[in-house]
């Protein structure tokens, strides 16, 4: 099994970027993955809410570990991600396409924490449970 299949086995994720704009990729992003059997949580230190699930400042702020955090965020702000991913041990990051910068993959191997770019997680995970 490689990385992305096993991300997409995780129960946990957090949408770090998750929007209240319906237009954007970060509220997007969230309720596809609700949709799903899974615990999914949004962050966003501008706003408390987010389809009705509380909002959460950063990944530390969350009530549980996570096992997946998935990056809907500018290149710069998933590099932090990273870092504070490796900090709460949390075994994967998914960047978005677009918010993924040159160096990630490099970095989560030095950190030691599964990076995954280049994949749509929404596209992904439809696949997944398509063939399930």
């Amino acid at each position: 099994m490689n990385k992305l299949q096993e991300a997409l086995e995780q129960e946990v994720y957090a949408v770090v970027g998750a929007s209240t704009n319906k237009a954007k990729y970060g509220y997007k992003v969230f309720k596809v993955l609700s949709k799903y059997d899974l615990t999914v949580y949004p962050i966003n230190p501008s706003a408390d809410e987010i389809a009705g699930e509380k909002c959460y400042d950063n990944l530390a702020e969350l009530p549980e570990g996570v096992d997946v955090a998935v990056t809907v965020v500018p290149a710069k702000v998933s590099e932090q991600i990273l870092d504070e991913a490796a900090d709460l041990d949390i075994p994967f990051v998914w960047m978005q396409p677009g918010s993924e910068y040159d160096m990630a993959e490099d970095k989560g191997e030095e950190l030691e924490v599964d990076v995954i770019v280049d994949d749509c997680i929404m596209v992904e995970m439809k696949r997944k449970n398509d063939e399930n």
